[in-house]
């Protein structure tokens, strides 16, 4: 009896001991909601030109509501549908800001997703870092996006603009020792940071840069800087633009009957926006840095990651034009987002959005080169990493070889 009364004490104690303990462990899997998420939504915001000089770009933001509606219709993320809340901001800072704050105070979005442009995305950097919201994988390249260290709520998604001007000095002495090298730039942090680059990958050859001319995305044309770079005897030209200027300056070189060799910004490498309003006869030869693939290069037609893409638009966006890089971007960024949410399971609180997306391990995404895959962490926010040179050929972009 003794015995049994030990045992029989013991065995009260162990059911104290796990009633004083199951709160805690419950506690440990209840589910973690931080502002915008709830058991049935998770509510993203985006502000993006729908209008404006970079208007063309709204075909990112209209790809990206098409891709969370495949996801919802499928049963969402870990059984949440994506409240896309996606807005104009006419490619102002000022609008940007404004329409930010209003998706952060009154939507209570979750995260910041997606925005277009360098300085929209610095003009609401600080406000989203202070409140301590997401403000993930935006549309643009400046390293300013990749710093941790200062703004840990921002990241970033393709090569850093400084990495793509590196990239381009050092392709250009690949192929010719003594350049002289002419740069049309947007006069802001996008542009300024290019042309450094382009600077740096110069290295002990960087008076090779012998003019520079700049624009602002609201003047009406750029005709007079190309003049200005040809009577100066360029026989580089570097389009660090937008596609609109971009497509202008093409169209000026060709009228001028000048054949310089020419290195298009990878953000302005797209078919439909860029090379078609230019003319494609007139992009015969221009280079750009690549590192996505791209739908309209026949070596792409049959890729099998490239398979639920084109579905994906046949059935979201039948009328789009499968060619366009600008739906294959949206497609690819997209998957991003998805990807650190479905990480999330249901820790969906800010905190935990911006661990995972600074989590990211050996991530593969289909509309990336093959070979490049992401990897990021607490010190490094530069996403996409790996690229490669590209000519248009007057049909479609394929290797430089180099």
């Amino acid at each position: 009896m003794p015995n049994v009364s030990r045992r029989t004490i013991a065995l009260a104690s162990l059911a104290t001991l796990a009633a004083t303990l199951a709160p805690k462990d419950r506690a440990w899997a209840e589910k973690k909601y931080g502002p915008g998420v709830s058991d049935t939504e998770i509510k993203v915001g985006q502000t993006i030109a729908y209008s404006g000089p970079a208007s063309a770009y709204g075909q990112l933001g209209q790809a990206e509501a098409a891709y969370f509606k495949m996801i919802n219709d499928r049963g969402g993320i870990n059984g949440r549908k994506i409240n896309f809340i996606t807005v104009d901001d006419g490619y102002s800072p000022p609008k940007a800001v404004e329409q930010t704050r209003r998706l952060v105070e009154q939507e209570e979005v979750a995260l910041m997703f997606g925005m277009l442009g360098t300085p929209l995305n610095l003009a609401t950097r600080t406000y989203l870092n202070s409140n301590k919201v997401p403000q993930l994988f935006v549309a643009a390249g400046s390293e300013q996006f990749a710093n941790p260290e200062k703004f840990p709520w921002t990241i970033g998604f393709q090569p850093t603009l400084r990495s793509e001007g590196i990239f381009f000095g050092k392709q250009i002495l690949a192929v010719n020792a003594n350049p002289k090298i002419g740069v049309l730039y947007q006069y802001d942090d996008f542009g300024k940071e290019m042309l450094s680059g382009l600077s740096d990958g110069l290295g002990s050859k960087a008076a090779a840069i012998v003019a520079s001319e700049s624009f602002t995305p609201t003047d009406p044309t750029i005709d007079s800087q190309i003049v200005k770079l040809k009577s100066v005897g360029v026989d580089t030209v570097m389009l660090f633009a937008y596609a609109k200027q971009a497509a202008q300056a093409i169209r000026k070189i060709y009228e001028l009957n000048w054949q310089p060799d020419t290195y298009l910004h990878s953000g302005s490498a797209s078919m439909s926006a860029t090379l078609i309003p230019a003319g494609l006869e007139r992009c015969v030869g221009i280079k750009t840095a690549r590192y996505m693939k791209d739908p309209s290069d026949p070596r792409w037609r049959d890729d099998p990651e490239l398979k639920p893409f084109y579905e994906w638009l046949n059935e979201y966006l039948p009328t789009a034009n499968s060619s366009d890089t600008f739906f294959l971007s949206g497609w690819t960024f997209s998957q991003m987002l998805v990807q650190v949410l479905r990480q999330c399971g249901d820790d969906l609180t800010r905190e935990n959005i911006m661990r995972q997306a600074a989590s990211l391990k050996d991530f593969r995404n289909p509309g990336l080169l093959p070979g490049s895959l992401i990897n990021t962490s607490r010190t490094d926010y530069r996403v996409v990493k790996f690229m490669t040179l590209e000519r248009f050929n007057g049909k479609n972009w394929e290797s430089a070889g180099t």
